[in-house]
């Protein structure tokens, strides 16, 4: 393992990759986005073409996919970027019919009150 790698795998906030390749960030987009940022810089890293190059290209290249991946949120949101698949599935919406969620509910249980508390709990006047 060479020792760019080595550095990579010791790391896991956002934080710690931003400030090792030093990307210029602003904390509050980070702390929304930093599962997002990190997402989509492992996309664009499975993507780019890295074959022979050095430690300092290959260091080049990973900030500069990370200067990327940071930027595509700072005018952006994560609904937008559809990074995760629950934005992509649903266009960041999801959609249960109210029929369904009445179907998932246990059968009413006997001795429960017409108002809906269940045995046991005080209702509230």
């Amino acid at each position: 393992m060479d020792e760019l790698t080595r550095r990579l795998s010791q790391m896991s906030a956002a934080e710690d990759f931003l400030n090792f390749f030093g990307v210029r960030y602003d904390q509050a987009v980070v702390n929304v986005n930093r599962l997002h940022i990190l997402k989509r810089f492992y996309q664009y890293l499975r993507k780019a073409e890295l074959e022979g190059l050095d430690e300092v290209a290959m260091f080049a290249r990973y900030r500069e996919l990370l200067t990327k991946a940071y930027e595509d949120f700072v005018g952006s949101s994560a609904a937008k970027e559809k990074v995760f698949k629950v934005f992509q599935e649903a266009d960041g919406n999801q959609h249960v019919s109210l029929d369904s969620l009445k179907s998932s509910l246990p059968a009413k249980r006997a001795g429960s009150s017409e108002g809906g508390v269940p045995p046991g709990a005080q209702a509230v006047a």
